[in-house]
């Protein structure tokens, strides 16, 4: 006799014993433990080859090795892509929600670990971007592959999907309630009260996993030192504002260059390109290397030392001017790194240079405003909370940046200005870039599920699964008295007019030639290109559900032909999206 495999026996006594909401709940520890580990991995991981390669890098005079090691990084990463995994890895945060949109919360099993070896490689040879892309992607590949094994449907994959980002941030940031919210924010599109608790238990058990294994400190450490003032108030705003116009340049400038590489094929083209441009940048401007954590924490201090690793600038470290100029250029070229370091081939994250970025503008706007005289404003506070403000920005996420940013520095004495300026960046941002750093190119290709529920069913809907072909088709040189034989044998009053190569000419309604269908007088003389009419709407197979939504909302006809380049396909019908949309619905909103 078989012997059944160890998920066959779960499933067989889950079904017997438990609930599929009590099973998703202990899914949600598994997918935490198991988040919180592959941050663990890549944390140590990138600690390791980076303390390798600076090792190396300063031994003795070879620190100009730094510049060039970042690309032999990613070209590692695009050999161990293209070579070992052979398919695609996506950057994480959007991969998550491209596979919630369009792929039923599927993730491919490499996920699980191509994510962490590329970024790895990106990142711990001097990459200028993050690890929260990739932890969240590898985390995500875990819980949808768990979901898969044990079948479960398309919600509750939504959900340890939703746990699994929560988890993975959770364990690199030591944030939970901020990684909480990070989930429901950014990932989690049908919120319900039965789904906050395992996101709750997803990420204290990634934190706990995380604290087993890399201790409890705080990655950020803050010591509030000047509590908020009521008359700092306009200068938070203003803040909130700068980071607003600092954040809508990272998402355009992002972007661009993605946009920019995307139109060269060869990957070693990119990587040279991309390598080039990285090598430049560091050599010019050191502290752009890699994540920034230790620039970031130094900001936090309140010093600008971080800013003449290049030896060619120490004239100006007495000069307010040149600090100025300084910040706001590196401030500048952050986004421009992270983008080149993306478009030749590296994996990572943007929450890093989004950090980096923020931190720095919040430096930059505290000592304009207090060299001007205006007030004397705390450079340190500005600077921690110019990291909500970009995150808030950035993301589209501004509890996100209050609660990530509270949590990494323990302070949550500055919970009023946090509020004020990640609100305020967040309202600007949103006049200026309609969507995040995540979801623009989702939404640009029509792939982007929202927490506007009616779109987010239509974008999970597509028009082949409703083509409806059982419609008696007509040719043109057709009779009246030929199409009275194909309507007694036709179950529809649609007929569309098609010519020999399948092309569609036009449609005919039985009702709309009823006084003429029983005059036998016209069966020979009358042809169906005398009767037929072309619809005012037609659909293309590949088109968004939102699109055809409005075609029917334009339109009294209850079917509408499906026309791929002429060729004739088929109809949607109202009544057949109508369903559809029911049943997505209940699929949706049930856990």
């Amino acid at each position: 006799m078989r012997k059944f495999s160890l998920t066959r026996r779960i499933l067989s006594w889950r079904l017997k014993n438990i609930t599929g909401k009590q099973f998703v709940t202990i899914l949600s520890i598994v997918v935490g433990i198991a988040s919180g580990l592959g941050a663990v991995v890549i944390k140590n991981l990138v600690h390791f080859i980076s303390e390798s390669v600076e090792h190396i890098a300063y031994e003795g005079n070879s620190k100009y090795l730094i510049i060039v090691v970042p690309p032999i990084g990613i070209l590692l990463a695009v050999l161990f892509i293209k070579y070992v995994i052979r398919r695609p890895v996506r950057h994480g945060v959007p991969n998550v929600l491209y596979a919630i949109s369009k792929n039923n919360g599927i993730i491919n099993r490499h996920n699980m670990f191509s994510s962490i070896v590329a970024s790895a490689l990106t990142v711990g040879m001097g990459g200028s971007v993050g690890l929260e892309g990739p932890t969240v992607s590898t985390g995500a590949a875990i819980g949808s592959n768990i979901g898969r094994a044990f079948r479960l449907n398309y919600k509750q994959i939504t959900l340890l999907l939703g746990c699994a980002a929560s988890a993975a941030m959770s364990a690199i940031f030591k944030a939970p309630i901020a990684a909480v919210v990070f989930a429901i924010e950014v990932i989690m599109l049908d919120l319900t009260v039965a789904s906050i608790l395992p996101l709750l238990l997803a990420s204290a058990s990634a934190l706990l996993t995380s604290y087993y294994f890399m201790g409890q400190n705080v990655l950020y450490p803050f010591d509030v030192t000047h509590l908020f003032k009521l008359a700092e108030l306009p200068y938070y705003i203003l803040l909130g504002v700068f980071t607003g116009l600092v954040s809508a340049y990272f998402i355009k400038t992002y972007v661009y260059i993605e946009g920019k590489f995307s139109k060269i094929t060869n990957i070693y083209n990119k990587l040279l390109v991309g390598g080039i441009s990285l090598g430049i940048l560091l050599a010019f401007f050191p502290t752009l290397y890699g994540e920034g954590y230790k620039d970031i924490n130094a900001c936090l201090s309140g010093s600008t030392s971080y800013l003449f690793k290049n030896p060619m600038f120490l004239f100006l470290q007495d000069n307010i001017y040149g600090i100025a100029i300084l910040l706001f250029v590196v401030i500048l070229l952050k986004v421009i790194a992270a983008s080149v370091t993306f478009g030749a081939g590296g994996v990572g994250g943007i929450f890093a240079p989004t950090l980096f970025m923020g931190v720095n503008a919040g430096m930059l706007f505290s000592k304009v405003i207090n060299h001007l005289g205006l007030q004397k404003l705390p450079v340190n506070n500005f600077a921690l909370i110019g990291m909500a403000g970009m995150i808030a920005g950035v993301l589209h996420a501004p509890l996100t940046g209050i609660f990530l940013i509270a949590e990494l520095s323990g302070g949550y004495e500055l919970f009023v200005p946090l509020m004020i300026t990640a609100t305020f960046s967040f309202l600007v941002t949103k006049l200026l870039t309609t969507h995040s750093v995540y979801t623009i190119q989702l939404a640009r290709r029509k792939e982007l599920i929202t927490h506007n529920k009616d779109q987010a069913i239509l974008t999970l809907m597509n028009v082949q699964s409703l083509i409806e072909t059982n419609f008696s088709t007509v040719n043109a040189d057709d009779t009246l008295g030929d199409f009275v034989k194909i309507v007694s044998t036709s179950k529809r009053n649609v007929f569309p007019v098609i010519d020999d190569e399948n092309n569609m000419l036009g449609i005919i309604f039985i009702t709309e030639i009823r006084d003429i269908i029983f005059k036998r007088e016209l069966y020979d003389s009358t042809f169906m290109t005398d009767l037929m009419f072309m619809p005012q709407s037609i659909v293309d197979p590949d088109e968004s559900m939102e699109e055809v939504a409005k075609k029917f909302s334009n339109s009294p006809q209850y079917n509408l032909p499906v026309l791929k380049e002429g060729k004739y396909l088929g109809f949607v019908s109202r009544a057949n999206v109508f369903s559809a949309y029911r049943e997505k619905l209940r699929e949706f909103s049930e856990y």
